[in-house]
């Protein structure tokens, strides 16, 4: 058999399609798979003209899903906009939950709990003091709908950081 996204043969594995019926899988490549859960090569999806008039639908899904996160690139847009989804297909592919990363001023991934230092003095609004630079801030806590904001305590404070003032310790 071959990948359902980019017709490798190549072995495969078993993709649950969120968002829509119970059971609902598509059979990918590790590659696709790997790029699915991190960082997309744009030259890779191109293979997507073929796959995305799949007449399996979570392989559709998938496709459109790929369209949208490479709808910077002018070639993803034209084909997401000759892609045509009934009503209940297109509401599968909008029915996922946005992932939020939150990076470091470095482009390091952040997590919850990581302790991360200030690269800039930052004036805190209403308790009056400057976090100085170079203060750690132990045991972040994410902001789960802005990928912009931390929280952590300095000087006994909870306080909002952006992460562009921060850098991963």
């Amino acid at each position: 058999m071959t990948c359902a996204l980019c017709s490798a043969d190549v072995p495969l594995s078993d993709v649950p399609v969120s968002g829509g019926p119970d059971g609902a899988i598509a059979a990918i490549c590790e590659t696709c798979q790997t790029q699915i859960e991190g960082d997309l090569d744009p030259s890779h999806w191109r293979c997507l003209s073929s796959s995305m008039w799949s007449e399996d639908l979570p392989v559709q899904v998938l496709a459109a899903r790929l369209l949208t996160r490479l709808a910077d690139h002018d070639w993803a847009r034209d084909l997401s906009d000759q892609l045509w989804l009934d009503d209940e297909t297109r509401a599968w592919v909008e029915n996922v939950a946005a992932v939020v990363v939150h990076r470091d001023s470095n482009g390091g991934k952040l997590n919850q709990g990581d302790t991360v230092v200030l690269i800039k003095d930052l004036p805190v609004k209403g308790a009056g003091f400057t976090a100085k630079r170079g203060t750690a801030v132990r045991g972040i806590s994410l902001v789960a709908d802005n990928p912009e904001h931390i929280e952590g305590r300095v000087e006994g404070q909870r306080i909002v950081i952006l992460t562009q003032f921060v850098k991963k310790k």
